[in-house]
């Protein structure tokens, strides 16, 4: 079926069914960002490829609701398809739901699958229509009976981490969940998010793309711990390894009669990282308790194994982008790259890197407009061929199995203008002055985001995104709870949290800038005044220098520049052959 036949499909069962709107979150069970197969319900309902977004279907209309990092792709995905694009005013907010209030009446009927469904988000829904007198059905699956030859769910091994890398055992980790939980007075914990769940078993797998998880729930109380997952993806040496840790395995599926047979008092659960099934499955008697998952906390400051490992991973995926740089410098005047080819290069400059794993997300290789596209993806139909002029932005990462890196770098192909040159600037500065930042212990997101945008708001230009974003160690690229955005008012940056800086600009047909490095959170000194804390920058790749207008920058900013630079140079150049330490030292002169 073509997209546009789906719909008439799914508007078909909606009148059968008597749903007057139909939601289609971009989500699973485990309210995943990046999703198995089985579950990209939006790319296989409308075309849109993008990792946010929600889609809202009457029989008069369908549109998709997602944020200004997707409008351009959007309105190419939707093209015939059906579907209209809806601009997001407020990244994450369900203003469909105001939508739906909107325009159905008195008496209608919203429904959702609630396994796609965070709880956070069906009450967000409920909250909206309820009150209008619009009915909220949380148990309707329309894709399912349409969708000929969906992917099964996945079945590659999953494996367990050594102390040694992890700096902290399962049973430690446990420990700290159950500590949390007695402190909430909780007498039971569900874990639906699988970088929780990898995290606090110490277990990886593959079952996501670019993210190193496997599918599963872990049951927590005080006295066990329950591993719901599919069992033939363990071994024996496996199974036993994690009983020795407390750890019994049972069926993936046996989780939901857990759950709808529970005889606890309470249970602690995460509203933003548990469906609305699940939740919808407690038996009414067992208390409730809506938190964070005492993991996401816990998992966010990294101990001093995890930190250690990151830093000498960060060592190994520089030498891998100083290697790809290099080659692209002389392989775009040959000709024949692209966007496609010089990400799948990218790629094998890392494969040779020890303990590499996986990509950490697509590589975004934005080559002049398509580089104002935040969440860039080449495809066949897109894909520019590399020329020498114009501005080249690749945002990569790297899956490690001592870390996880994320690093955006913007260089010339040649002939740049002064405008770009302008914008590249001005984006570096944003870049220094975050890292650069003593804030007060306590800080959170939102103040560390205002620091970094300050030069860029003075010369009246923004970027739609947020600053940066929690990393995890050789877990999911994005990790909460921290994040360096105008929203995040509520969570403290804390020593030990590895977070993104990443300021942009992006004008629409022209280009598109953004420099990012991962950053290490932690105490930098006290006063009378209070404790005090900076970031240890971790990336470890030059910043181009043939970009900047140094009369845009102040001495600060070239000082930084220049150690950083130099400081790259002098981690990296004994991993680097003559040819490539010659060239390096070229591109970290000072300016």
């Amino acid at each position: 079926m073509t997209h546009s036949e789906k719909l008439t499909a799914i508007r078909s069962l909606m009148k059968e069914q008597g749903v007057d709107g139909y939601i289609i979150p971009s989500s699973d069970p485990h309210i995943s960002e990046y999703l198995p197969d089985r579950y990209k319900c939006i790319a296989w309902t409308s075309g849109f490829t993008g990792s946010a977004g929600t889609l809202v279907i009457t029989q008069d209309f369908a549109g998709l609701w997602t944020d200004t990092r997707y409008f351009v792709q959007a309105n190419e995905q939707l093209a015939g398809s059906g579907f209209e694009l809806v601009k997001l005013k407020v990244q994450g907010n369900a203003e469909y739901a105001d939508w739906l209030g909107e325009h159905l009446t008195k008496g209608a009927k919203v429904a959702f699958d609630g396994n796609l469904a965070s709880l956070l988000v069906a009450q967000s829904v409920q909250q909206i229509l309820k009150p209008l007198d619009i009915v909220v059905d949380g148990h309707v699956d329309l894709l399912s009976p349409l969708w000929e030859g969906r992917p099964a769910l996945p079945l590659a091994k999953a494996y367990l981490l050594a102390d040694t890398t992890t700096g902290q055992s399962t049973k430690s980790k446990l420990a700290a969940v159950r500590t949390v939980l007695a402190k909430n007075r909780a007498q039971a914990h569900l874990v639906s998010s699988l970088d929780d769940l990898a995290w606090l078993l110490n277990i990886r797998g593959r079952d996501v793309p670019c993210n190193p998880v496997v599918l599963g729930f872990v049951y927590v109380t005080a006295d066990e711990a329950i591993l719901y997952i599919e069992t033939a993806k363990l071994d024996s040496e496996t199974v036993i390894s994690l009983e020795a840790s407390g750890v019994t395995v049972k069926p993936y599926e046996e989780v939901y009669a857990q759950v709808s047979n529970l005889a606890v008092e309470s249970i602690l659960i995460d509203p933003k990282r548990t469906c609305f099934a699940i939740y919808d499955s407690i038996p009414s008697g067992v208390k409730i308790i809506e938190k964070i998952n005492p993991s996401a906390s816990l998992k966010a400051i990294k101990n001093e194994v995890e930190i250690g490992h990151t830093r000498e991973t960060m060592i190994n995926d520089g030498v891998a982008m100083t290697k790809f740089f290099k080659w692209l410098e002389s392989a775009v005047p040959a000709g024949g790259e692209s966007e496609i080819s010089i990400a799948e290069r990218l790629q094998e400059f890392r494969e040779e890197q020890p303990g590499f794993n996986d990509i950490s997300f697509g590589t975004i290789a934005g080559y002049l407009d398509h580089g104002a596209l935040p969440h860039y993806s080449a495809s066949k139909e897109s894909n520019y061929d590399l020329k020498t002029s114009g501005l080249l932005l690749v945002d990569s990462g790297g899956q490690y199995q001592t870390g996880t890196t994320d690093i955006t770098r913007v260089v010339s192909l040649g002939n740049i203008t002064q405008e770009e040159k302008e914008d590249y600037t001005t984006v570096l500065k944003g870049t220094i002055e975050g890292s650069q930042a003593i804030y007060p212990q306590g800080s959170k997101g939102y103040q560390i985001d205002a620091i970094t945008r300050r030069p860029i708001w003075a010369t009246l230009r923004n970027y739609g995104h947020g600053t940066g974003h929690g990393v995890g160690f050789f877990l999911n690229v994005h990790e909460g709870p921290q994040t360096f955005n105008a929203a995040n008012i509520d969570v403290a940056i804390e020593a030990g949290m590895i977070s993104s800086i990443e300021p942009g600009l992006y004008r629409e047909g022209k280009h598109g800038i953004r420099i990012e490095n991962l950053v290490l959170s932690k105490h930098a000194d006290s006063s009378i005044f209070g404790e005090f804390m900076d970031f240890e920058t971790l990336t470890i790749c030059y910043i181009a220098t043939d970009l900047v207008d140094k009369t845009l920058l102040d001495q600060q900013h070239i000082n930084w520049l220049n150690q950083y630079n130099q400081w790259v140079y002098d981690k990296l150049e004994g991993r680097l052959n003559d040819d490539e330490k010659a060239w390096l030292k070229t591109k970290t002169q000072a300016i």
